[in-house]
């Protein structure tokens, strides 16, 4: 090694350091966003199915916070089975906020997050109400 190539490694780590700890950690909470999107969706479709089988909205949000772990944000809960219009579709909204855990949160603005490193996750189960 000459005297010239001194340093070019701790160089070379410097520089590409920050772009490893950027993938690493954008690796870790996209995982665990896409986990809990999952885990959403599974919510929504078990809410719109106990809302099909005892016509109650209190079941459905019951039933979302047992699926869930946690309680949402908001359940909605539209065209509950049992009115007038059985022969339509309940359909149940969740509504979470996901909070990032590594110090990427800075960046959730660019995917449509806040600044304090959360981003809004919902969906939508839908199940056809018994007649």
């Amino acid at each position: 090694m000459t005297r010239r190539d001194r340093g070019a490694a701790a160089v070379e780590m410097a520089l590409m350091l920050p772009l490893l700890l950027l993938l690493v950690f954008g690796i870790i909470d996209f995982g665990r966003m896409l986990n809990t999107q999952i885990r959403i969706t599974e919510a929504a479709r078990e809410g719109a199915r106990a809302v099909t089988i005892t016509n109650s909205g209190s079941a459905a949000s019951t039933r979302v916070a047992a699926v869930l772990g946690s309680t949402p944000r908001t359940v909605t809960i539209t065209n509950p089975c049992g009115n007038a219009a059985s022969t339509a579709d309940a359909r149940v909204r969740v509504d979470h906020t996901f909070a990032f855990i590594t110090p990427i949160s800075g960046l959730a603005s660019l995917f449509g997050g806040t600044s304090l490193g959360t981003v809004q996750l919902s969906a939508t189960g839908v199940m056809p109400c018994r007649s």
